[in-house]
Protein backbone atom coordinates (compact mmCIF):
# COMPACT_ATOMS: atom_id res chain seq x y z
CA UNK A 1 0.00 0.00 0.00
CA UNK A 2 1.27 3.22 -1.10
CA UNK A 3 -0.11 6.57 0.60
CA UNK A 4 0.73 9.98 0.44
CA UNK A 5 0.25 13.29 2.34
CA UNK A 6 0.68 16.39 0.12
CA UNK A 7 0.90 19.78 2.32
CA UNK A 8 1.33 22.96 1.57
CA UNK A 9 3.86 24.34 4.69
CA UNK A 10 7.34 23.83 4.98
CA UNK A 11 7.43 25.20 8.69
CA UNK A 12 4.83 23.41 11.15
CA UNK A 13 5.58 23.22 15.06
CA UNK A 14 7.76 20.85 16.44
CA UNK A 15 4.71 19.02 18.47
CA UNK A 16 2.80 18.41 15.21
CA UNK A 17 5.91 17.47 13.66
CA UNK A 18 6.63 14.80 16.62
CA UNK A 19 3.08 13.35 16.21
CA UNK A 20 3.05 13.04 12.41
CA UNK A 21 6.46 11.33 12.37
CA UNK A 22 5.17 9.21 15.67
CA UNK A 23 2.11 7.51 13.58
CA UNK A 24 4.26 7.03 10.14
CA UNK A 25 6.79 5.62 11.87
CA UNK A 26 4.31 2.66 13.29
CA UNK A 27 3.38 1.70 9.42
CA UNK A 28 4.50 -1.74 8.70
CA UNK A 29 6.59 -2.32 5.39
CA UNK A 30 3.49 -2.53 3.80
CA UNK A 31 2.61 0.23 4.36
CA UNK A 32 4.31 3.02 2.41
CA UNK A 33 3.09 6.45 4.31
CA UNK A 34 4.96 9.11 3.52
CA UNK A 35 4.74 13.50 4.23
CA UNK A 36 5.98 15.46 1.31
CA UNK A 37 5.66 19.09 2.16
CA UNK A 38 4.97 21.68 -0.76
CA UNK A 39 6.51 25.12 -0.27
CA UNK A 40 4.27 28.00 0.42
CA UNK A 41 4.72 31.11 -2.17
CA UNK A 42 5.87 34.37 -0.04
CA UNK A 43 2.30 35.99 0.52
CA UNK A 44 3.65 39.86 0.20
CA UNK A 45 2.21 41.58 -3.04
CA UNK A 46 0.81 38.72 -4.54
CA UNK A 47 -3.36 37.68 -4.66
CA UNK A 48 -4.56 34.53 -2.95
CA UNK A 49 -5.46 33.01 -6.50
CA UNK A 50 -1.97 33.60 -7.80
CA UNK A 51 -0.55 31.86 -4.56
CA UNK A 52 -3.20 28.86 -4.70
CA UNK A 53 -1.86 28.74 -8.91
CA UNK A 54 1.41 29.09 -7.85
CA UNK A 55 1.60 26.43 -4.92
CA UNK A 56 -0.99 24.19 -6.82
CA UNK A 57 1.26 23.60 -9.65
CA UNK A 58 4.00 22.18 -7.12
CA UNK A 59 0.90 19.86 -6.08
CA UNK A 60 0.20 18.48 -9.78
CA UNK A 61 3.93 18.30 -10.03
CA UNK A 62 4.18 15.65 -7.45
CA UNK A 63 1.12 14.02 -8.30
CA UNK A 64 1.27 10.35 -10.40
CA UNK A 65 -0.71 9.88 -13.90
CA UNK A 66 -2.73 6.68 -12.22
CA UNK A 67 -3.12 8.40 -8.37
CA UNK A 68 -6.31 8.30 -6.39
CA UNK A 69 -5.99 11.79 -5.09
CA UNK A 70 -8.18 13.09 -1.78
CA UNK A 71 -8.76 16.53 -1.20
CA UNK A 72 -9.08 17.54 2.17
CA UNK A 73 -11.84 20.26 1.70
CA UNK A 74 -14.47 21.80 3.96
CA UNK A 75 -17.45 20.71 1.75
CA UNK A 76 -16.15 17.46 1.55
CA UNK A 77 -17.35 14.11 2.47
CA UNK A 78 -17.45 13.42 6.21
CA UNK A 79 -16.72 9.47 7.37
CA UNK A 80 -16.73 7.82 10.44
CA UNK A 81 -13.38 5.84 10.87
CA UNK A 82 -15.00 2.30 9.61
CA UNK A 83 -16.27 4.33 6.92
CA UNK A 84 -13.26 5.74 6.15
CA UNK A 85 -11.22 2.17 6.20
CA UNK A 86 -13.94 0.56 3.91
CA UNK A 87 -13.43 3.65 1.43
CA UNK A 88 -9.30 3.99 1.65
CA UNK A 89 -9.15 0.31 0.91
CA UNK A 90 -11.57 0.66 -1.99
CA UNK A 91 -9.10 3.75 -3.37
CA UNK A 92 -5.94 1.10 -2.65
CA UNK A 93 -7.66 -1.34 -5.16
CA UNK A 94 -7.82 1.26 -8.00
CA UNK A 95 -4.98 2.89 -8.05
CA UNK A 96 -1.19 1.98 -7.13
CA UNK A 97 -1.33 5.14 -4.89
CA UNK A 98 -3.77 7.17 -2.56
CA UNK A 99 -2.46 10.92 -2.34
CA UNK A 100 -4.60 13.25 0.07
CA UNK A 101 -3.64 16.61 -0.49
CA UNK A 102 -3.82 19.31 2.32
CA UNK A 103 -3.99 22.54 1.13
CA UNK A 104 -2.25 26.15 1.99
CA UNK A 105 -3.53 29.34 4.44
CA UNK A 106 -5.36 30.75 0.90
CA UNK A 107 -6.82 27.07 -0.08
CA UNK A 108 -5.87 25.05 -3.00
CA UNK A 109 -6.03 26.13 -7.18
CA UNK A 110 -9.87 24.57 -8.59
CA UNK A 111 -6.83 22.57 -10.95
CA UNK A 112 -5.98 20.40 -8.04
CA UNK A 113 -9.68 20.48 -7.03
CA UNK A 114 -10.59 18.79 -10.54
CA UNK A 115 -8.13 16.69 -10.07
CA UNK A 116 -9.13 14.60 -7.09
CA UNK A 117 -11.40 11.65 -7.22
CA UNK A 118 -12.58 12.73 -3.19
CA UNK A 119 -13.26 15.47 -1.77
CA UNK A 120 -13.27 14.46 2.09
CA UNK A 121 -13.85 16.72 5.41
CA UNK A 122 -11.76 15.90 8.86
CA UNK A 123 -14.33 17.67 10.86
CA UNK A 124 -17.25 20.30 10.52
CA UNK A 125 -15.19 22.47 12.75
CA UNK A 126 -11.92 24.52 11.47
CA UNK A 127 -8.74 23.47 12.28
CA UNK A 128 -4.93 24.37 11.97
CA UNK A 129 -3.05 22.88 8.90
CA UNK A 130 -0.57 21.34 11.58
CA UNK A 131 -3.33 19.83 12.99
CA UNK A 132 -5.13 18.42 10.18
CA UNK A 133 -1.55 16.70 9.52
CA UNK A 134 -1.68 15.02 13.31
CA UNK A 135 -5.45 14.06 12.51
CA UNK A 136 -4.63 12.81 9.54
CA UNK A 137 -1.94 10.68 9.99
CA UNK A 138 -3.28 9.06 13.15
CA UNK A 139 -6.58 8.14 11.14
CA UNK A 140 -4.33 6.09 8.49
CA UNK A 141 -3.16 4.21 11.26
CA UNK A 142 -6.48 3.50 12.56
CA UNK A 143 -7.84 2.54 9.46
CA UNK A 144 -4.29 0.33 9.05
CA UNK A 145 -4.68 -1.75 12.70
CA UNK A 146 -8.45 -1.97 12.17
CA UNK A 147 -7.52 -4.11 8.61
CA UNK A 148 -4.48 -5.71 10.80
CA UNK A 149 -6.62 -6.72 13.45
CA UNK A 150 -3.88 -4.80 15.87
CA UNK A 151 -5.40 -3.74 19.16
CA UNK A 152 -5.07 0.08 18.49
CA UNK A 153 -8.91 0.75 17.49
CA UNK A 154 -11.15 -0.58 20.13
CA UNK A 155 -14.59 0.52 18.84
Amino acid sequence: MRVLILAVGQHISDWAQDAVRGYLGRFPRSWRVELKEIRTEPRAGQTPARLMQLEGSRILEALEEDDYVVVLDEHGKDFTTTEFARSLNEWMSEASRVVFVIGGPDGLAPEVKEKARRLMRLSAMTMPHALARVFLAEQLYRVWSIGAGHPYHRA
